[in-house]
């Protein structure tokens, strides 16, 4: 897939567009990428976006329940904690998710900077 679908997968993911999401999944855009220029997955930042739908819908669509977004410094089980989605949270350790340590760059709040930047503030 083209990095063009990526990016209009992780912008739909993170602005709550479950439609469109659905759209790019069925697609076949990779839902488990770390675009290069963006280096998050599109799982953690819908998560940190509030976007329980689409974060449900994800996982149930093969999004890996242990992939780190680098950028954001977190796992998703990490995320849905962070961002109070408990049905997320249940649904992630059901599928076995464990807890990982933040790095530096989350505890700066960047992920949150970057979704403010490309217009998706959280």
């Amino acid at each position: 897939m083209s990095g063009g679908d990526w990016k209009a997968l992780f912008h739909a993911a993170c602005s709550g567009d479950l439609a469109l999401v659905g759209y790019h999944a069925r697609s076949g855009v990779d839902l488990n990428d770390a675009h290069p220029e963006f280096l998050g997955t599109p799982l953690v930042a819908c998560i940190l976006a509030g976007q329980e739908a689409v974060a449900l819908y994800l996982l149930a669509q093969g999004a890996d329940p242990q992939l780190r977004s680098e950028f954001d410094g977190a796992t998703p089980l990490q995320a849905a904690r962070r961002a109070g989605l408990a049905s997320v949270e249940q649904c992630l350790l059901a599928m076995g998710a464990q807890e990982a340590p933040a790095t530096p760059l989350h505890r700066k709040g960047f992920g949150r900077w970057l979704l403010r930047r490309v217009g998706l503030a959280v």
